[in-house]
């Protein structure tokens, strides 16, 4: 696969955009609502986030208002942590404000992408970094569950199982170690041309000791040795996206990503 696969801006955004819509493996008990200019995704078992989205909104202007509090007294009744991507292709303009003025709360996010060639060159000493099986799930699950403040850590376990075992297997999990002690996670969904990076974390114990970087190196080094020119990522404009940049990802778009935690 050539880089002239996404010569143009518009390929480039678009690998940004599309593809990371799809980087679910429903559950059971998942939900999902999908339509002209609408991806939607309830999972009950996961209360604390994860699989509960609205991952591409275009509503009619007359319309949104509906759509939208219809949509939030959904989560609400359920009791659900979620969240709501304003991406540049959304609709009505106005979405983001709407949202707000509901009270949800707005993290500037970076659509970005870079070259998985001539990626860093691997951590070494003190980090290392393993791709997870079925022996470390429940280390990596637990880690994961702690970085992110999660209370009770069995649904994303048994949600990891199943990342593991799903017969399309485009995802992979990684895990940090410093000095042995597991110290960070993050994972990656494979498609044609991307692979796209999620779910960074490295617990508050360990920052600032280069686990960050040497996740990011890991996926690198994993997509390009399997042929695929691209990496790319949706990352928090306060926090991980200035690392990135640092590690050579170019910025495509920046959008409102909402929570109502």
């Amino acid at each position: 696969m050539s880089t002239r696969d996404l010569e143009t801006g518009s390929e480039r955004l678009r690998e940004v955009l599309e593809p990371p819509r799809r980087a679910f493996i429903p559950l059971p008990d998942t939900q999902v609502i999908e339509r002209p200019g609408w991806l939607q995704l309830i999972t009950p078992s996961l209360r604390q986030g994860g699989l509960n989205e609205v991952a591409y909104s275009a509503l009619d202007e007359k319309e949104a208002d509906a759509v939208i509090d219809e949509t939030l007294e959904t989560y609400r009744r359920l009791g659900l942590r979620f969240r709501w991507s304003v991406g540049p292709d959304s609709r009505p303009a106005d979405l983001a404000e709407r949202l707000e003025r509901r009270g949800m709360r707005r993290n500037e996010t970076l659509g970005m992408i870079r070259e998985t060639a001539d990626a860093p060159a691997s951590s070494e000493g003190d980090v290392t970094v393993e791709q997870v099986d079925e022996r470390t799930v429940e280390e990596y699950s637990r880690t994961m569950a702690e970085g992110w403040e999660m209370d009770d850590p069995a649904p994303i376990i048994a949600f990891n199982r199943l990342v593991l075992t799903h017969p399309a297997g485009r995802h992979r999990l990684f895990l940090a170690r410093y000095r042995g002690a597991p110290a960070g996670t993050a994972g990656l969904v494979a498609f044609e041309r991307s692979v796209y990076l999620l779910g960074g974390v490295v617990l508050p114990a360990f920052r600032k000791r280069g686990l960050y970087r040497a996740l990011v190196t890991a996926r690198l080094h994993y997509a390009a040795g399997r042929g695929i020119p691209f990496a790319t990522s949706h990352a928090r404009a306060s926090t991980s996206a200035p690392l990135l940049e640092r590690l050579g990802f170019e910025t495509l778009c920046r959008f409102p990503m909402f929570t109502n935690d």
